[in-house]
């Protein structure tokens, strides 16, 4: 596997590094497993001295590592920082949180006594994504760390400094070796982990068919995982929307990090007595948009990740449109230096067209007029992707009753804010299975351990 930061702006290859060789990775896997031994009985207060110090790091070096993710996938710089801080302030919570979480519960049996407490797995496997590449490494290593596991993990190969200044980071931060451990591996070496009996627990965050492959394998080894994957989220507009608040949202919906969020709006399901104003809203505040150096404050279009996600996506709506759906706008990329796609709005998609099931992981809409709302739901249900989802209404305890009849993971009532450390993240259906952050997301790799005591002769 190649391991390269080439930045999607200009496309120049800035730095290359090499994979590890069988005989490097075994020695970083044993330091793991070695590493659990002892982490695993660690006080949750000593555990808590590294993982909050990890925090204030990244707060502190925002700027500096903002700036090599927006060099390696071209996210803008000010999002980039976004992302950095929402990291550390994920790396804060379960370092303050991570002991109440995962205290003993007591129970009551109807005779004796008895409790449920936590221990840690073992070291955990992880397989994390481009698109946000500190947070993604922030929301399982914050848990997973603080929960007494190590982790092995394997970032993509375009982000490879990124993955490397975490590591670094973590070892600043105080990390013993083998607590946390960046390994840059093949395929091939990924499956071998996940075949290693050292390995208890198997995390990925990526597409549909790398779940499906992963996922499989970690069944096949009766290893526990957690799967995130993508999303086909439904923006929903009713008839008493108020389109100043909504029509800003669906542009940063689908806009955020260049529209590559599995957690997007990216279905614009819209009430008829709306579809036209909220069309000629949300076109107009597309077409605003100017392409730019994404490490200047002032762009507002970035460029996608790489050159063959372009290419990937413009043969998306190429597709689409050879199967009878309608461009509005864009379709095409822009005419300029760089991996840039306009942004693009598709209507007239039907449901034999493959569009309609398709996630689209960038700057592509696709809009749906419908009668009322009931219908409005049943489209938004009929997905293969059940991740995220929203509702705009004036009334909010309609939008409740809304949020309640839609198949997903998460439902934003006039917002798609899933910014915060407290929310469990994670979906259903293609979406995956698992949450990620909050209570639920430390939950995900300890054992439940029933111990009871009760003074009873053995039944005769």
């Amino acid at each position: 596997m190649t391991y390269q930061s080439r930045n999607p702006f200009d496309g120049k290859l800035v730095a290359s590094f090499e994979s590890l060789g069988d005989a490097a990775l075994e020695a970083k896997v044993a330091a793991a497993q070695a590493c659990f031994e002892t982490w695993r009985h660690t006080s949750f207060t000593d555990r808590a001295a590294i993982i909050a110090k990890a925090g204030d790091l990244l707060h502190a070096r925002a700027d500096d590592l903002a700036r090599i993710a927006t060099m390696e996938m071209g996210k803008r710089i000010g999002e980039a920082r976004g992302e950095v801080e929402f990291s550390a302030r994920i790396m804060a919570y379960y370092a303050e949180h991570a002991e109440r979480f995962l205290a003993p519960v007591t129970l009551d049996p109807t005779n004796g006594e008895a409790h449920m407490e936590s221990s840690p797995l073992g070291v955990i496997f992880c397989v994390e994504p481009w698109n946000f590449p500190y947070y993604q490494l922030a929301r399982v290593a914050g848990p997973h760390l603080m929960a007494g596991n190590t982790l092995l993990v394997k970032h993509a190969g375009i982000v490879p400094q990124c993955a490397i200044a975490f590591e670094e980071l973590m070892i600043e931060a105080g990390a013993p070796v083998g607590l946390y451990t960046n390994v840059l591996i093949s395929h091939d070496q990924s499956n071998a982990l996940v075949d290693d009996p050292r390995i208890k627990g198997v995390a990925l965050t990526g597409s549909v068919a790398a779940g499906r492959s992963l996922a499989a394998r970690a069944g096949h080894n009766l290893k526990v995982s957690s799967m995130e994957l993508g999303g086909s989220d439904a923006f929903i507009v009713l008839e008493d929307a108020d389109l100043d608040l909504t029509v800003p949202w669906a542009v940063w919906g689908r806009m955020y990090n260049s529209g590559q969020t599995c957690c997007a709006a990216k279905r614009f399901i819209v009430v008829e007595s709306m579809a036209d104003k909220f069309l000629d809203k949300f076109q107009t505040a597309l077409a605003a948009l100017k392409a730019g150096d994404p490490m200047d404050e002032t762009t507002t279009l970035a460029p996608l990740s790489t050159e063959q996600a372009l290419l990937d996506l413009i043969g998306q709506v190429d597709g689409a449109v050879a199967m009878g759906a309608r461009v509005v706008m864009g379709g095409k990329r822009i005419d300029r230096s760089g991996s840039f796609m306009a942004p693009t709005i598709l209507t007239d998609i039907a449901p034999d067209n493959p569009a309609f099931r398709e996630e689209f992981f960038g700057p592509v809409a696709l809009f749906f007029r419908v009668k009322d709302e009931d219908a409005a739901i049943a489209l938004a249900n009929d997905s293969d992707f059940g991740l995220g989802g929203s509702v705009w209404t004036k009334d909010v305890a309609r939008g409740m009753r809304v949020a309640g009849r839609v198949d997903t993971g998460m439902m934003f009532i006039n917002n798609i804010d899933w910014t915060d450390a407290e929310l469990p993240f994670g979906g259903l259906k293609h979406s995956g299975y698992g949450r990620e952050l909050g209570d639920m997301g430390i939950q995900q790799f300890v054992n439940k351990k029933l111990v009871r005591t009760h003074a009873v002769k053995a039944p005769a």
